[in-house]
């Protein structure tokens, strides 16, 4: 299990090849990488400044990862979200899941990014070439999608 919360980029094949060395018992890995568009809702973006409370941010993320185990057998888990100024192109979250088998690190892959988009306590801030700024907010789809997992454990 490992999440980072950093300014700095990743190498995503780097982080793969981390995640699986010296392991033979990985049949699948998936993989998330979540980048920077330039546009949003019809607007050029120039860039994005995410925030997080340090601390309170790890947590909550080591806890949804907690969870993604729980729920599935998984070998590994890697979770990398950025803060600070980021620009178009940018790399912003990795998301890596490692099992035996396929399935269940797909299902956990889409677990993990379905909180991460609705729940994660980031702020995230876009900038126009107006240069006008709003925060972003979780959208309908996401939050839906997170109400599906909940269901899903309730067994509803």
């Amino acid at each position: 299990m490992s999440v980072r919360v950093q300014t700095e980029d990743f190498d995503v094949g780097a982080e793969v090849a981390a995640l699986k060395a010296g392991r033979t018992d990985i049949g699948a890995i998936v993989t998330f990488t979540g980048t920077v568009r330039d546009t949003a809702k019809g607007a050029t973006i120039t860039e994005m400044s995410l925030e997080h409370y340090p601390g309170m941010t790890e947590a909550e993320l080591e806890q949804v990862e907690g969870e993604a185990r729980r729920r599935w057998p998984l070998q590994a888990t890697l979770v990398i979200h950025r803060v600070g100024r980021l620009l178009p192109g940018d790399n912003i979250v990795l998301v890596a899941t490692a099992s035996a088998h396929r399935r269940a690190a797909f299902a956990a892959a889409e677990f993990l990014m379905d909180y991460l988009k609705s729940r994660a306590p980031f702020w995230k801030r876009e900038t126009n070439a107006a240069g006008e700024g709003h925060w972003v907010d979780a959208r309908e789809a996401d939050e839906a999608a997170l109400e599906r997992w909940r269901q899903q454990l309730l067994g509803d």
